[in-house]
């Protein structure tokens, strides 16, 4: 699995290519988290956003398909105690519904052949009046950012779709989302519903 793959220099790579939006987006999502909040994260690669949110949160269940990133994930978050990494498929939750207070899933809808069905699934898990964070890259832009997308792509991830930021918007109006939060900066939109 490409994810596999580059886990051991994905954080690496994602600061040269988009530093200042990658690590800043841990920040911008941990504003939204509260100290009772039960919160599960889907695509929690090596755990950038993770480590923002695990000290304002009660728990934080981080998953992800790739168990390379798990393991970098698990590297880079082992001093927060109130974790628990698991694998898990964002299209196919093993957890009962309304479990969680929030629920993110970082720059992986970009990636997924079903995106709604995931979309579907975060919002099975998320209880009554929670929240839901979907941030991704705005990957259809030109410049920097098309010339970074074109290289993963030859160094084989599979993009499924690229946004800008009204087609972002548009994904979600089409799969029935009408209340939406959705700040852009520079390469990043941030779409957020509560429940």
């Amino acid at each position: 699995m490409f994810w596999d793959k580059v886990a051991g220099i994905y954080d690496f790579a994602e600061t040269v290519y988009n530093g200042k939006v990658y690590w800043g987006l841990g920040e911008r999502i941990a504003k939204e988290i509260g100290p009772n909040d039960i919160v599960l994260e889907c695509a929690c690669g090596t755990g950038a956003i993770s480590k923002y949110i695990a000290p304002k949160c009660k728990l934080l269940i981080a998953t992800d398909f790739s168990s390379g990133m798990l393991k970098q994930a698990s590297k880079n978050c082992r001093k927060y105690s109130n974790i628990k990494i698991k694998r898990a498929d964002i299209t196919r939750l093993k957890c009962r519904d309304n479990r969680f207070d929030k629920v993110i899933a970082g720059n992986v809808i970009h990636l997924l052949e079903e995106p709604v069905a995931a979309i579907k699934e975060l919002e099975r898990v998320c209880r009554a009046g929670g929240k839901i964070i979907v941030p991704t890259y705005i990957n259809a832009s030109k410049g920097v950012n098309k010339k970074a997308v074109r290289f993963l792509e030859l160094a084989g991830a599979n993009f499924k779709r690229q946004f800008d930021i009204s087609t972002y918007g548009k994904f979600f109006e089409d799969a029935g989302y009408k209340r939406l939060l959705v700040p852009a900066k520079q390469s990043l939109a941030l779409q957020s519903w509560n429940d």
